[in-house]
């Protein structure tokens, strides 16, 4: 069955749990004993109703304070696709949850008020869905109730979110006005607003195509393992084990090996002890090749004609993880897929405010800090554009001295 992973996104009290909480209500997705949880919790809206936002809420601190200040995933299935949900905290200070929450999403829910408009965190959270390259937005402007399912306030709204994405890199942008606590166009059509001709939100999850028509990606195998049992059934086995991160590979493909440039062809794919004729993009398989080569984990398997930059030096976005401030005199390691090398920071080319999108070279890199810096690694490493193969073109940095992660990387282009 179809999966589909989503992040939802919005400022504080923009009701995403209670949306999350509906959605997994509505869909029947909701055990005996988590509603009893809920009734024990003793939560209640305003006029009565339980407090859905509770399913989401991980941490018994989060709901003390009343806000969710970690990634809450949730899952749920319907007859036509399975879904994972990453609810995100709305405050400035946990962009780097956001950043985690977003990495694989297929999908952004961004959640405005429709009391509220088009705020700064709106402007934030699209900012760094546009950074993530997630292939879809869709904009519930939410507590439509509160505004007696006004059309007017919906049109606003829609046109000033239009502007807003007009500088960012966002394929596409759908809209549907919702209740998340009254239920309006969530698990099925509104009759509060008979002016609206679109979709409800679950038909809307159930039916959209994350596929990237305009974005082609070449096959990209990084070497997670080697395989050499050199047993006496099998003295002369030696296969590749690892994850196609783009593209397909079949047997018979002219295929380099790098970041060393050796060149060789697929004999034979495995998949389970089982021969394959392709291996499809997110594919776990075993490659085998027709000349004996030195290839090491982090290696990767390109086709010959599809070949992805090989660097030391590039340009990347960067969300700073850390509460230590980025050293640019500190050597890092970067993690690559399988492959990490020392890694030096040599300039910050800008930083971002979130908030207002300008650009400023001044202040410290601190913990939740966007913006572009130019790396130098010790290694070539074998990589694609972020905006063109996510998979291949993302990146962490670890501090050495204590092996944290301390940034999230979207590599920009090669600068050498």
């Amino acid at each position: 069955m179809d999966l589909l992973k989503f992040i939802t996104a919005g400022s504080v009290d923009d009701g995403k749990s209670t949306l999350i909480g509906r959605l997994l209500y509505d869909t029947d997705s909701i055990l005996d004993d988590q509603l009893e949880a809920i009734q024990r919790a003793n939560r209640k809206n305003n006029d009565g109703t339980i407090d859905l936002a509770i399913l989401t809420d991980g941490l018994k601190a989060e709901r003390e304070q009343g806000i969710t200040i970690d990634v809450a995933y949730k899952y749920f299935q319907t007859d036509k696709r399975k879904f994972i949900i990453a609810d995100t905290p709305g405050h400035i200070q946990y962009t780097r949850n956001m950043v985690t929450g977003a990495s694989n999403a297929d999908l952004a829910i961004i959640l405005i008020d429709a009391r509220k408009g088009v705020i700064e965190q709106t402007r934030r959270h699209s900012f760094i869905v546009s950074l993530l390259a997630i292939p879809n937005v869709l904009v519930c402007v939410n507590k439509m109730d509160m505004v007696d399912y006004d059309e007017a306030v919906f049109a606003k709204i829609k046109s000033d979110y239009e502007q807003l994405t007009e500088n960012l890199r966002i394929n596409q942008v759908d809209f549907i006005p919702v209740s998340a606590l009254k239920g309006d166009n969530i698990a099925g059509p509104s009759a509060n607003m008979p002016w609206y001709e679109g979709t409800y939100l679950l038909n809307f999850l159930e039916t959209v195509d994350t596929h990237q028509p305009n974005v082609e990606q070449q096959a990209r195998f990084p070497v997670q393992w080697v395989i050499r049992p050199q047993t006496a059934a099998l003295p002369d086995y030696r296969g590749y084990a690892g994850r196609v991160v783009g593209g397909s590979f079949n047997v018979g493909d002219q295929v380099a090996v790098l970041p060393s440039g050796f060149n060789s062809r697929i004999t034979q794919i495995e998949l389970a002890g089982e021969s394959l004729s392709t291996a499809e993009d997110g594919s776990s398989v075993v490659i085998h090749l027709a000349d004996d080569l030195d290839i090491s984990r982090g290696d990767m398997l390109v086709k010959q004609d599809e070949q992805p930059a090989v660097s030391q030096e590039f340009e990347a976005d960067i969300c700073w993880m850390d509460t230590k401030p980025l050293d640019i005199s500190q050597v890092y390691l970067i993690q690559h897929h399988g492959k990490t090398t020392r890694i030096k920071l040599q300039d910050i080319l800008y930083k971002v405010d979130v908030n207002t999108l300008e650009k400023t070279t001044d202040g410290q890199f601190g913990l939740n800090d966007i913006g572009k810096i130019q790396f130098k690694s010790a290694d070539p490493l074998a990589f694609d554009e972020y905006a063109r193969n996510k998979s291949n073109g993302g990146a962490i940095l670890i501090d050495s001295r204590n092996n944290l992660t301390v940034a999230a990387l979207m590599i920009a282009k090669a600068t050498a």
